[in-house]
């Protein structure tokens, strides 16, 4: 029942950029939030695919609040959990470390998931993101682009800096 960055928050959000709003729903039963989310101001949201028992219905509740769909997998769950989906996402969020606490270190076992995505919307010539969220850092963010991945959230690794600018610009440099 805790949510970090409810409804208002988003649209407070959304009132000061015109920058994509993206929402991850990191809840274990996200179908009452999605329209909250897209009323708010969410361009994109995202849900996790372990909780959907009928996840194409869901990406489907998505598209029609508004936002662009997206599905979650967390470090255990195979790339094949969504491959059914995926010419209906506009990203993969694939979670690099285990959800819940910042500050955690990348889990390099998830790169072979990256590949794997990444050769499926190649192949089916789809313009789906691939998104990589936890331990991203200046030192691997080459290796997890390198991967597949084409967005990147980085939490600790400028929030734990003293100038965010430079934490930023050193992300985009390993990125490049």
């Amino acid at each position: 029942p805790n949510l970090t960055i409810g409804p208002p928050v988003v649209k407070a959000v959304r009132k000061s950029t015109s920058l994509p709003v993206d929402t991850h729903l990191m809840v274990t039963n996200p179908e009452p939030y999605i329209e909250l989310y897209a009323d708010s101001g969410s361009d994109w949201i995202c849900v996790h695919a372990e909780v959907c028992h009928h996840l194409d219905r869901v990406v489907d509740q998505i598209e029609k609040a508004g936002a662009k769909p997206g599905v979650v997998l967390n470090p255990h769950t195979p790339p094949e959990a969504i491959e059914y989906v995926l010419d209906a996402l506009h990203h993969v969020l694939v979670m690099s470390v285990n959800p819940g606490f910042g500050g955690q270190s990348f889990i390099p076992g998830v790169l072979p998931k990256i590949t794997r995505l990444r050769e499926w919307i190649t192949r089916r010539g789809l313009s789906t993101r691939i998104q990589v969220d936890g331990g991203v850092t200046p030192d691997n963010i080459a290796t997890i682009r390198a991967a597949g991945a084409d967005t990147f959230v980085a939490g600790s690794a400028v929030f734990r800096k003293p100038d965010y600018g430079e934490a930023i610009a050193a992300l985009k440099r390993g990125a490049a």
